[in-house]
């Protein structure tokens, strides 16, 4: 079905700058890039999926049903996304809130053009009907001069000409209002946490979408960057969390929950790292989270195969301290790919305990359908593995309707000041925030 051929790269780095850029001209692009990040549970340095061959698309109805039939029938690799807002499918639930993106809910596509780079070496994976164009496209690729975030060329850089102006859909004060109605329902029992969003969007406004990328990659350096183009349609994301992967018959998912600034002082830094790993209610809230996560897991998992691998350990990204845990479960041979992803979707991180109960408060205090952010991004291979990201830390555009949107939030406990979640949604917007208006 495909012709695979391999070639050694001489500047791996500069390869992905002219990779990504040679991208730009297809319609349908999936750019995946781990930023030289290694954990134990790494495929691939980046990843790139181009030119679709065949593709799904649906609204939320039947969407994880007629996902698994497009994956029994492609037997390939497929990339594309899934928004927040299947949960309507797997549960009586629904999305009424303002939506300015537009995303359908479920995207994706086998591509004819697949470019895998692990270490020195590029591995080009291309179907039948278009290998003969493999020789080509490297060199052509190859020859490109990039134009990179650090040194913009005119071209690059005149579409950042015009100020975007981010607007706020919850002020602070309403912001406060709706923290203390979930910690309302806290406090009566209707659920333990949940996490509360915000969007911050900018209206009649246009970006260069591979170039805001590149820039908000640059200062975040995450293992889960994703570039993402579907028509007109885009996802720049700087994501440090990774959802749920299958390699074999493991399944493993790393929920982030509790983060603290950075410090450009390293005694102060180091500091700020032992303060949140020490935090009891960073850490009750990773807690609540696990335990989630495990009961999601156990849906589609042999008895008793469920481990939590690592609880609340903090990792350090450019921007911003997290705290991150790992639970791992083992599933039959015959369990199909696809419903280990609908039994544990949306991701517990996004959502909250109990799932549903947070779910419904969520909808009716936010303001904002949210669509792809907290969702997820990944791909299946041939052979039915997967791995997906969460969409946080991100940059939603609509080229045509000229809108840009990026959310951030918290999750709300017991605990919770709602000024200091405020203020956590601050931290995280920053990236975002710094990307656009400069």
């Amino acid at each position: 079905m495909r012709t695979t051929t391999f070639y050694n790269l001489k500047d791996t780095e500069n390869f992905k700058q002219q990779l990504l850029q040679w991208s730009q001209q297809f319609k349908d692009v999936v750019w995946l890039d781990s930023n030289c990040h290694k954990d134990i549970y790494s495929s691939y340095d980046a990843v790139l999926a181009v030119d679709a061959f065949t593709v799904l698309k649906t609204d939320y109805s039947n969407a994880f049903e007629r996902l698994k039939e497009y994956q029994n029938s492609t037997r390939d690799w497929i990339f594309g996304y899934l928004t927040y807002d299947l949960k309507n499918t797997t549960e009586q639930l629904k999305s009424q809130n303002f939506d300015g993106l537009d995303f359908p809910d479920l995207y994706f596509f086998q591509p004819k053009k697949l470019f895998l780079i692990k270490g020195n070496e590029v591995e080009i994976q291309y179907l039948k009907m278009v290998d003969d164009e493999i020789e080509d496209d490297f060199k052509l690729i190859s020859a490109i001069t990039s134009c990179t975030s650090t040194s913009l060329s005119k071209g690059c850089a005149e579409k950042f000409q015009n100020p975007i102006k981010i607007k706020l859909r919850i002020h602070k004060d309403e912001y406060f209002e709706k923290a203390h109605k979930m910690l309302a329902h806290i406090q009566r029992g209707d659920i333990y946490e949940a996490n509360f969003c915000q969007e911050f969007y900018a209206e009649d406004s246009t970006i260069n979408p591979l170039e805001t990328f590149r820039k908000l990659n640059e200062i975040s350096k995450p293992p889960f960057a994703t570039f993402l183009k579907i028509e007109d349609k885009y996802l720049l994301s700087a994501t440090p969390e990774r959802y749920i992967k299958k390699e074999g018959f493991k399944v493993i998912s790393q929920p982030i929950k509790g983060t603290a600034k950075r410090s450009n002082l390293k005694e102060e830094d180091l500091k700020l790292a032992e303060t949140l790993a020490k935090d009891e209610k960073e850490r009750s809230e990773n807690i609540m989270i696990v335990d989630l996560v495990r009961n999601d897991l156990s849906q589609t998992a042999i008895k008793g195969s469920v481990k939590v691998e690592e609880l609340c350990k903090v990792y350090s990204f450019l921007q911003v301290h997290q705290m991150i845990s790992t639970i791992s479960s083992k599933v039959e041979e015959e369990t199909h790919p696809v419903e280990i992803i609908k039994t544990t979707f949306p991701m517990g991180s996004m959502t909250g305990a109990p799932k549903i109960s947070a779910m419904k408060i969520i909808e009716d205090l936010e303001e904002t359908k949210r669509g792809l952010y907290s969702g997820s991004v990944g791909y299946f291979t041939p052979i039915g593995d997967f791995d997906f990201n969460v969409i946080i830390r991100s940059i939603l555009y609509n080229e045509t309707k000229k809108y840009i949107s990026y959310s951030v939030g918290s999750a709300i406990t017991a605990k919770s000041d709602p000024l200091k979640e405020y203020e956590e949604c601050l931290i995280k917007a920053k990236a975002m925030r710094e990307v656009l208006e400069n």
